[in-house]
């Protein structure tokens, strides 16, 4: 990641409110930063953020799109033979940039309090 590139600029895209955490999405170049918030009022004004590569984001939504009832351990299998995905976390989060950016809905919490998330097609793709 390149500091310099995510400090110059960051542009508000959106918010995410789930079960625990609400996420706001930023736009820099080559990035999103993502801040989450704890929901809960014991937690509440506790966070962290996370830096999401956008080539990342687009290679999930290449990868995925047109799917329905995808998981972030889909999210890492579909991206395994590449380096765009390090782990659950930036799994769950490129989940929640897509969500952020329209390109993407949370279907349901499942058992565990596992998300389920509907990723829409990139515009311009063909039917498979």
């Amino acid at each position: 990641m390149n500091i310099r590139k995510l400090q110059q600029g960051l542009t508000y895209q959106g918010r995410v409110v789930a079960v625990r955490q609400t996420y706001h999405v930023f736009e820099a170049k080559d990035y999103f930063f993502v801040l989450s918030f704890a929901r809960s009022k014991a937690r509440k004004g506790s966070g962290y953020f996370n830096v999401v590569d956008q080539k990342a984001v687009q290679y999930v939504q290449s990868r995925l799109g047109g799917r329905s009832g995808v998981t972030a351990k889909d999210v890492r299998s579909a991206a395994r033979r590449t380096k765009h995905i390090s782990g659950s976390l930036v799994a769950l989060n490129i989940l929640y940039v897509l969500v952020a950016l329209e390109r993407a809905t949370i279907l349901r919490a499942g058992e565990h309090r596992q998300l389920f998330f509907s990723i829409r097609k990139p515009p311009g793709s063909k039917r498979r």
